[in-house]
């Protein structure tokens, strides 16, 4: 395989009814998405690269593992990859425990293609969301790592909304020295404003 078609975004459809991949398969190139098919979630996991950009098409009820310890499996590895379960009329409630586990959709068969491609649509802007937050995530943590202890402490109590006097104040040295601080931090951080680097505080620390 290309690196070109490595990291371009692929729906991986796993279903064990050979007719239904293939049509699936159709239907989605037909959108100009790329495919790739396994008749099993085992098959699946024995041939996918971690890391790859794209999302899941997974029948609920297979052979061996269901889509659901599929996915199951997957975030027991930390592989964070939307799926869009596809489920008959009394496997709803499986469903519904699929969405719990993180799966962005369901559909329920017998499916309108329109529907299916919508659900696939929305799967990979979610993927494509999520890998660009963790890709500037690894940015700002990478800044991060090069402020000393204080510039940290600076920043941290900046982004909170304190003065620069409140700061001397509770680091017992003068507005002056924190005024350098900051604009260390500042360009070390690379934050054209004070927005924006509190942006880049919530995102590294969002629980805080």
């Amino acid at each position: 395989m290309s690196e070109t078609a490595h990291n371009k975004a692929t729906v991986f459809v796993v279903d064990d009814d050979q007719a239904m991949r293939n049509s699936l398969k159709w239907l989605i190139e037909s959108v100009g998405v790329m495919v790739e098919s396994f008749a099993s979630a085992d098959d699946f996991l024995a041939r996918y690269e971690s890391g790859r950009p794209g999302c899941l098409v997974l029948d609920v009820r297979m052979p061996g593992m269901s889509g659901l310890e599929l996915q199951e499996h997957l975030a027991a590895r930390n592989i964070r990859i939307p799926a869009v379960i596809i489920t008959g009329h009394g496997d709803v409630p499986m469903a519904v425990r699929a969405m719990k586990a993180g799966a962005v959709d369901f559909i329920e068969k017998p499916f309108n293609d329109e529907a299916l491609l919508d659900a696939i649509r929305r799967a990979l802007a979610f993927e494509e969301r999520e890998r660009s937050a963790q890709s500037e995530n690894h940015e700002i943590q990478q800044r991060l790592a090069h402020l000393t202890p204080r510039e940290r402490e600076v920043m941290d109590m900046v982004t909170e909304g304190r003065s620069n006097k409140e700061i001397a104040n509770t680091l017992g040295v003068s507005a002056k020295t924190i005024e350098a601080h900051r604009a260390r931090v500042m360009e070390k951080m690379q934050a054209g404003s004070l927005a924006e680097l509190v942006r880049m505080a919530l995102a590294a620390f969002p629980s805080n």
